[in-house]
């Protein structure tokens, strides 16, 4: 079990959430700065956490942090709760999905998650493909990511499932490609830590089958029907244009 750097404040409000929510039953997640810090050894002042957990479980995690006192709201019905101390000077965010509603946390989250310990409790944390996945998006004027991206990405590398990054962006893989990008800008000498084949996308499968296979087949190329198709459909259609092309 790693653990996460110790955290100087004692924060005896965010401690008894977790208590609160653990003795109910929910599974949850930390993510947001004491992952962060977990991940990437950067140490910065956390004002907040982040518990994400299952959208069929908000309800049940606000109603009984509500009975354990606190004040709660569902602030956007699509996304977050928040639950605050009696005097409201700190919250927790209860997170479900991403703002822009596209990275719903579901039970494969849990399936990859790493285990730690937060306030002197094992807990686990998001893994780091949700962590840049959810990150990556996150561009607002008053508020981007990228620089988090970029630290993930760098101190966490080798352990990154790559295959199954790129599928969680799916067709917004581009998104990915342009903080990898990034991060070859940022870090020259460190441009061998993304997989060449990460950065290696033909296109050309998509305008034909059958005349771009010596791309994917033997040049490396990554082919961008996987972003759209299964692995199996993908073989399924290409060897149906090998066969027609085989007969006299």
């Amino acid at each position: 079990m790693q653990t996460a750097p110790e955290q100087k404040p004692n924060h005896v409000f965010y401690r008894d959430v977790l208590e609160t929510l653990r003795h109910a039953e929910i599974p949850f997640l930390i993510s947001g700065g004491f992952a962060l810090q977990q991940f990437t050894g950067i140490s910065r002042e956390v004002r907040d956490l982040d518990i994400f957990v299952l959208e069929r479980h908000i309800r049940a995690a606000l109603d009984a942090l509500a009975e354990a006192g606190y004040p709660t709201e569902l602030t956007f019905s699509h996304w977050l709760g928040k639950v605050y101390n009696p005097d409201r000077t700190e919250y927790v965010d209860l997170i479900f999905s991403s703002g822009n509603g596209l990275c719903k946390v579901t039970q494969t989250w849990f399936e990859r998650a790493i285990a730690s310990e937060v306030f002197e409790m094992p807990v686990f944390l998001c893994a780091p493909e949700e962590m840049i996945w959810q990150k990556a998006f996150i561009m607002e004027r008053e508020r981007y990511d990228g620089a988090d991206v970029a630290h993930l990405i760098r101190t966490q590398a080798d352990a990154i499932d790559w295959e199954r990054l790129i599928g969680l962006f799916g067709e917004h893989w581009r998104v990915l490609l342009s903080h990898v990008i990034l991060f070859e800008f940022i870090y020259p000498a460190e441009r061998a830590k993304i997989p060449r084949w990460v950065k290696q996308v033909c296109q050309g499968p998509l305008l034909s089958r059958s005349q771009f296979r010596v791309d994917t087949e033997d040049w490396g190329y990554k082919d961008a029907r996987l972003n759209i198709m299964s692995a199996e459909e993908v073989a399924h259609w290409t060897e149906a244009a090998k066969e027609k092309e085989e007969k006299p």
